[in-house]
């Protein structure tokens, strides 16, 4: 059966008020079929009769899994592959010397989704373990999801899922087999992130103050007036000589004065002039 308009309304206007992110018109299509389990496990006859129940708020633990549902949680292992190129390229160098005192880096990932983002910041620092010996390389992982927030801190991934965007050689050495499928990520990783539930629009982790920040296709299913929050989250969290990256789509131009573009590395954003110290170049 077909979703009425008087759902998708319901839908849009829960989901807005609950994350801060718009059902936009390009995502309806996919409503039935995410609801789809929580429809049959319920005993529903329609999402119609789902969306009513929600409504009715008589359930908040159903209406909590109808929102989880709804949000994106698309991600692999070294997504786009060249954002990672990117990061460990001039930006890693940069803080590298910057924080040669303190051998300390910070890192945050937002709307990190079942962690393969943050596992392969991991990754790619492990994978250079002399470099970094000394080093304190704190990895942080939010998201709204609650669900998509345990299966990250269990670090157990279907062999399609490690698969898919990850090297064999790192597949080999970072996860061990546990039967029917599964895979576990390494211990050693698992100690070096953390994950917590965590709106975006709200005070940012501990330590409070990051680095560098991805928040990679995030924003661009936030209405202007919640990415511009979203913006001023960011500024706060990222160190005054750190860096932000947002998705390929995404970009600040328009959006907030509180970042700049980075001349020295296209499609990373750095905190704006009248707050940022002079950067060394490094080679």
């Amino acid at each position: 059966m077909e979703l009425s308009d008087a759902s998708r309304r319901i839908l849009a206007s829960m989901l807005e008020a609950r994350t801060g992110q718009k059902l936009a018109t390009n995502r309806r299509w996919r409503i039935e079929s995410a609801l789809a389990s929580i429809v049959r496990e319920r005993g529903f006859e329609s999402v119609d009769q789902l969306v009513s129940r929600v409504a009715s708020r008589a359930d908040p633990a159903l209406a909590e899994a109808v929102i989880e549902s709804l949000l994106n949680n698309e991600t692999y292992f070294f997504r786009d592959k060249l954002p990672f190129d990117l990061l460990f390229g001039l930006p890693i160098k940069r803080l590298e010397r910057a924080r040669a005192a303190t051998r300390r880096l910070s890192i945050w990932c937002v709307g990190c989704s079942t962690g393969q983002e943050a596992y392969s910041l991991a990754m790619s620092f492990a994978d250079e373990r002399l470099r970094w010996q000394g080093w304190k390389i704190e990895i942080v992982g939010s998201d709204l999801s609650k669900s998509a927030i345990a299966r990250a801190k269990a670090g157990v991934y279907s062999q399609f899922e490690v698969q898919r965007g990850l090297p064999v050689m790192q597949m080999i050495r970072w996860f061990e087999e546990l039967g029917g499928g599964d895979w576990r990520i390494a211990q050693s990783l698992r100690d070096q992130v953390r994950f917590e539930p965590r709106n975006i629009i709200e005070p940012p982790p501990s330590p409070g103050r990051f680095d560098i920040i991805l928040c990679r296709n995030l924003l661009l299913y936030f209405s202007p007036d919640m990415r511009r929050l979203a913006f001023n989250r960011l500024a706060e969290a990222v160190a005054p000589d750190g860096a932000l990256m947002l998705g390929a789509g995404e970009t600040v131009l328009g959006q907030t004065d509180r970042f700049v573009s980075d001349a020295d590395c296209r499609g990373l954003y750095i905190p704006a002039p009248a707050a940022q110290p002079a950067r060394s170049r490094v080679a």
